[in-house]
């Protein structure tokens, strides 16, 4: 599912309030299949690291792409305080897009990591153009996942969580010594390609020249989260979602089967693959059995 050789058929913004949202279409709207919606992680990343989706487009699934308020090519509000970065800010601009780009009443949500809570919140509200939804790697409640965290850290080679905990006591986590901690996390439990894609790299440059929703919203780093999310939970809204539903995570994902089960348990009919060899980005660490999976469900939509 490789992006690489397809120009984006649209790209641009819209207004979100006093604000703009950017996105990216690759494929036509309105011209067959509905649209796949694709919400990036963070909150406070951006959609570089999810642009081999577009592929999806070779079979006739309109891609659409974009950055959520505050990040990549949309409006930045580096001055906004912690109060102002809400999940309702996030469904709000989701629904705004949806209208603004006229495929509100048809289309196919997939959302990664955080991307997929926010998708999960969006369909618990059963909009009627919701046609599927699909949960990449993500967390049904922050205060479950928590716990799961501190276990991955223990497993962390000697000395590694130590240095993490020391940095994160003292204030210290943009020291190069916390970084290259981090970076065995995350080389474990986010991505297990090395040397890491080049479209994640770019992710990551964008998350460290405006960290400012990721620092509000998560924190520091994927597996310190102190931010506005840390109580945040899905559990008592799942239930009411009622459109077909896949949910994907990897055999060595930071979010951990106790985080991600709620998703299947609770969301009814929901079906989960867990993707062998793969960790919290699947669909660059093992992208052909992710498109497989991905395929078959959108196919029987």
């Amino acid at each position: 599912m490789d992006d690489m050789t397809l120009a984006p058929t649209a790209k641009g913004t819209v207004e979100f309030g006093d604000h703009r949202t950017w996105y990216r279409v690759t494929g036509e709207l309105h011209d067959g299949k509905p649209p796949l919606v694709v919400l990036h992680g963070g909150p406070g990343s951006t959609h570089d690291y999810l642009l081999n989706m577009a592929g999806l487009s070779r079979s006739g699934w309109p891609v659409v792409h974009y950055d959520q308020l505050g990040n990549g090519g949309s409006t930045h509000l580096r001055g906004r305080g912690a109060d102002f970065w809400t999940v309702e800010l996030f469904l709000a601009e989701l629904d705004n897009l949806l209208r603004r780009l006229g495929i509100a009443e048809e289309y196919v949500l997939f959302g990664q990591s955080w991307g997929g809570v926010l998708a999960a919140a969006h369909a618990a509200d059963r909009p009627a153009g919701l046609r599927g939804l699909v949960i990449a790697n993500a967390p049904a409640s922050y205060p479950l996942w928590l716990p799961e965290l501190d276990v991955l850290r223990a497993a962390l080679p000697p000395g590694v969580d130590a240095t993490l905990r020391r940095h994160e006591a003292a204030g210290t986590t943009g020291s190069p010594a916390y970084t290259a901690a981090m970076m065995v996390f995350y080389q474990r439990h986010v991505c297990r390609r090395k040397p890491l894609p080049p479209e994640l790299m770019a992710t990551f440059m964008e998350i460290n020249g405006d960290p400012t929703v990721y620092h509000a919203m998560n924190g520091p780093s994927e597996f310190h989260i102190t931010g506005t999310l840390r109580d945040y939970s899905l559990l008592d809204r799942l239930p009411q979602i009622d459109t077909p539903t896949l949910v994907i995570s990897g055999e060595y994902d930071e979010v951990t089967p106790a985080a991600v089960r709620p998703f299947h348990d609770l969301v009814p009919g929901a079906r989960w693959e867990i993707i062998e060899g793969a960790s919290h980005l699947p669909h660059l660490e093992t992208p052909e059995r992710f498109t497989e999976i991905l395929t078959q469900f959108l196919d029987k939509l």
